[in-house]
């Protein structure tokens, strides 16, 4: 089986390679954050966005170098990486960990920031996919929110119970609610619900995660003429919307077809995939 490399702070090594201690910060403590990207056709879907979020999350938890992690240098790094394992012409998942590294128990010694690059093939998406999502809701515990958890965060023991619930069940996904019992997000994605000719989401004062897709998202609508709500949302909405979808960065959009007895139609979710396909902004470039 050929070597897989992964990025370790700009050399590329085995990702079987050791490259942490047992004093790491980001192993210790969770210390850090990531972004998930998609590469496809040569470049990374929405980087100015990924890019964007990820120096303002780094600003905002004092690690240094913030501005390092810019256009040139991430599309170079997974340029790199993508030819190294010989994925040049896939569909590539581009996941990039930066953390902080250095000593000292919950008081850091220093905010130098190290980083990983990690890719994965991608298999092409199904076109006109005939089946949405079965889902259902994560009530055994809840996410607290408060001024970080819109972060990417490495400390996802929300998520890993919750995952651990939708295979326990065999779900396709499950939504998670917040510390006061209203929708925030799926396992790792945002959720929309339409329901009565308006597209709402949870807001981010909700402790759902700021994602670059929802995001993408809300812009495809409002330029559809599609209303967009950020609010509050009780579960008791999903006994009566027309329609709900997932959000991320991977997979774009995916309706959700079922809850318990319910089934939703997919119009709206069609339209705006369709328009994903073919998204751009000017200040992406090309």
């Amino acid at each position: 089986m050929p070597t897989h490399y992964m990025n370790y702070n700009g050399t590329l090594v085995p990702e079987e390679h050791t490259i942490f201690t047992a004093s790491s910060r980001a192993f210790r403590y969770g210390d850090g954050i990531f972004e998930t990207m998609l590469y496809k056709d040569g470049e990374i879907r929405f980087l100015s966005f990924h890019i964007e979020r990820l120096q303002r999350s780094m600003q905002r938890l004092s690690l240094d170098t913030a501005g390092k992690f810019d256009t040139y240098f991430i599309k170079a790094a997974a340029d790199e990486l993508i030819r190294k394992n010989n994925m040049l012409g896939q569909r590539v998942r581009v996941r990039l960990v930066v953390f902080r590294e250095g000593d000292g128990l919950y008081t850091p010694d220093t905010n130098t920031t190290g980083f990983i690059f990690q890719i994965q093939s991608l298999k092409e998406p199904v076109k006109d996919k005939k089946t949405g999502l079965i889902i259902d809701l994560y009530t055994e515990n809840k996410k607290a929110f408060g001024d970080l958890s819109d972060l990417k965060s490495n400390n996802s023991l929300i998520y890993v119970l919750a995952g651990l619930y939708k295979k326990k069940f065999d779900y396709d996904d499950v939504l998670i609610l917040n510390q006061e019992g209203f929708l925030c997000e799926a396992l790792s994605s945002n959720i929309f619900v339409y329901f009565e000719k308006t597209l709402y989401t949870p807001a981010i004062n909700q402790g759902c995660i700021a994602g670059v897709m929802r995001r993408v998202v809300m812009d495809i609508a409002e330029s559809e003429g599609i209303p967009v709500v950020e609010a509050q949302i009780s579960p008791e909405i999903m006994k009566k919307a027309d329609e709900i979808f997932c959000t991320n960065a991977i997979q774009g959009i995916q309706w959700v077809m079922g809850y318990k007895q319910k089934r939703y139609f997919n119009k709206i979710s069609r339209i705006l995939q369709d328009k994903l396909s073919t998204w751009n902004y000017d200040k992406e470039g090309s």
